[in-house]
């Protein structure tokens, strides 16, 4: 019987979002303060619908607003990694950034009562050692590659990739790869972001992003047995109250056409029974790897 899953992940940044960026003056911290509000709106619609969904929180966040991730964690929802201070992975050396990774389940710990599953890189950027960490530190699932659109893979790690060779592709791992895309995320769409080397205008029209987003799932329900498609937003955007109501619009259509909505955790479980992980494991999906002669 066809099965569709859908998972529902809200990257709650608040202020950490601009730590990184060094944008913490009055306003980009106000901006980061908004997600609280946001937060809690999102909170109420996921309880109106009965929606268990997937929360990545820094540990900035956390600890700033513990009394909130703790009611995000009572009403069912699952906490992720997504650093300490939203420190992309591929800017920092080896030892910081298992550092990091150590202090930002340390805080989730505090607040779960246990380590997390599932990481997703701040600015879906992975270092070269980000997938070797994971797995030494027991993570089930990873959410910031963009290899397909609706099947999970297995993530690999030792790849060389250089501009004078064909690619070559390194194993698989036991990491489950939940992708994601940009298509699928609230903040390029309707996000205005303004620093002295760029301007991401963003503000677009809710209906049109509405209509790519459901159009996704329909595509994945028609060509698909089996499918799981992830959405991202971030509370301090989505939870404008537009975007609100794109958001429950969304839901409803997604309900309309079959979906199951599901934590991620629930979703790399369901994969990893479905597709065990073996040393000669392949992916549900790969791609084309004629050329890689040493793989």
């Amino acid at each position: 019987m066809p099965r569709h899953l859908v998972c529902l992940t809200f990257d709650f940044d608040a202020i950490s979002l601009w730590i990184p960026r060094r944008m913490l003056t009055p306003t980009p911290v106000s901006q980061g303060e908004f997600g609280v509000v946001g937060a809690e709106r999102i909170l109420a619609l996921l309880d109106r619908h009965g929606i268990a969904a997937t929360w990545f929180i820094p540990g900035h966040t956390l600890e700033t607003y513990p009394d909130l991730c703790r009611r995000i964690v009572a009403a069912g929802h699952e906490i992720g990694h997504h650093g300490y201070a939203h420190e992309p992975p591929v800017t920092l050396a080896p030892d910081e950034e298992e550092r990091i990774l150590l202090r930002g389940n340390a805080a989730i710990q505090a607040i779960t009562g246990a380590p997390a599953r599932g990481y997703r890189s701040p600015a879906w950027d992975l270092s070269p050692n980000t997938v070797e960490l994971l797995n030494a530190y027991g993570f089930l699932y990873d959410s910031s590659l963009m290899g397909h659109d609706c099947l999970p893979y297995r993530a690999r790690t030792g790849d060389r990739i250089a501009p004078d060779q064909p690619a070559h592709f390194g194993p698989p791992t036991r990491l489950i790869e939940l992708p994601v895309s940009w298509a699928l995320d609230d903040f390029p769409h309707f996000e205005y972001l303004w620093t002295a080397t760029h301007l991401q205008q963003g503000l677009m029209r809710g209906d049109d992003v509405l209509a790519n987003w459901v159009d996704d799932f329909r595509y994945m329900a028609r060509e698909t047995d089996w499918g799981a498609l992830t959405y991202t937003f971030h509370p301090q955007v989505t939870g404008r109250g537009h975007r609100m109501l794109v958001l429950e619009r969304l839901i409803e259509s997604l309900k309309d056409a079959g979906a199951v909505f599901s934590r991620m955790d629930t979703v790399a479980a369901e994969f990893d029974t479905r597709a065990p992980f073996t040393p000669a494991s392949t992916y549900a999906w790969q791609p084309e790897r004629e050329g890689s002669g040493d793989v």
